[in-house]
């Protein structure tokens, strides 16, 4: 009996995980080498394997005159989508945590472009900026914002902000509600005893909401830049990355490839140079501080390695000519350093 409770001792929680072991080795590690390996080598259009082509996968991809400005155009889609998600989903997610009558209403409506699939999301959206019969140029030639149609997909860098904005529409719910979750987790006595201190809607923002949320911003933006970093029918249905390579990124450009060109080793050498960047950086934590009435009273905010937080209210007499906050190597240690 003693045996027995050694050995699932040892073992520990890894019969629980091995299940998710097994579905990662199969679906991601498996998958990703083979990515790797087929990346070295000739393969047919039949998908049957000539032999090994060394870097040579590569060295034609990186002659691909169209290349550079794929990446460029993968960096700022990115980074422009996720970053635009980000800011109007903070208020969007304020909105939703609010009190008023209807609140669910509003919130499961918010919540129908994510749940909605992705391809009949697009299609929509094709059809709103059609040149002829799309509802985009109905309703502003009904307001007389237009004189004539205007095909909206004609001009690369207009279709392209156009399709920013499809992904950013669709990206806003999830965001939201990652954020709303972060906001339920803020104390509500703090928010309280700073309103009683005079702290106004702003400071409380900065100093106490924003400060918490930070996990849950970290948790979104990360999702958010691997989901749309991997993007593939906004851009595939909308535009099919025409005119030309006009609004391809790396993912549709290894689509173009592998199907269009049947070049399925170069195709793998391409998502294999996409997949470099997905590098996610640890979170180490940070720590932020605010002042309130005029510098009389000062709150410190921890935010831990493990997500979680130490709010600190200093009193009131804590002298004005003190040193900004500085925090210890202990994470869950706040303190005001003497001046």
């Amino acid at each position: 009996m003693a045996q027995r409770s050694a050995n699932k001792s040892r073992l520990g929680a890894l019969p629980w995980i091995a299940p998710a072991l097994v579905m990662i080795l199969v679906f991601v590690v498996w998958p990703a080498f083979e990515m790797l390996r087929t990346s070295f080598q000739e393969v047919g259009s039949t998908g049957a394997v000539k032999g090994w082509a060394g870097w040579d996968n590569f060295a034609t991809l990186i002659k691909n005159p169209d290349l550079p400005n794929v990446l460029i155009r993968t960096l700022i889609w990115v980074l422009g989508v996720v970053f635009f998600t980000m800011i109007i989903s903070l208020p969007v997610a304020q909105l939703l945590n609010a009190k008023y009558p209807g609140r669910k209403v509003v919130r499961w409506a918010i919540i129908i472009p994510w749940a909605a699939s992705l391809v009949m999301t697009s299609t929509v959206w094709k059809w709103i900026l059609d040149a002829y019969y799309g509802v985009l140029n109905e309703i502003a030639m009904d307001l007389h914002l237009l004189k004539e149609p205007i095909d909206w997909l004609a001009n690369t860098k207009q279709s392209f902000a156009w399709l920013m904005v499809v992904a950013v529409f669709v990206s806003i719910p999830f965001t939201s509600f990652v954020i709303l979750a972060g906001l339920s987790t803020v104390p509500h006595d703090i928010m309280e005893a700073s309103k009683v201190d005079g702290a106004s809607a702003w400071q409380n923002y900065r100093s106490i909401i924003f400060p918490l949320l930070k996990p849950s911003l970290f948790v979104a933006a990360v999702i958010n830049l691997i989901n749309v970093f991997n993007s593939f029918p906004i851009i595939w249905i909308i535009t099919m990355g025409g005119p030309g390579y006009e609004t391809d990124t790396t993912t549709t450009l290894a689509y173009k490839i592998s199907f269009r060109d049947q070049d399925v080793g170069q195709s793998a050498s391409m998502a294999a140079i996409s997949a470099l960047p997905i590098i996610v950086p640890p979170n180490h934590g940070g720590t932020t501080s605010g002042r309130m009435n005029g510098g009389e009273q000062r709150i410190a905010v921890t935010s831990l390695v493990s997500g979680t937080q130490c709010i600190t209210l200093l009193p009131k007499k804590v002298s004005p000519n003190a040193s900004p906050l500085r925090l210890s190597r202990n994470p869950s240690i706040a303190f005001i350093a003497p001046s």
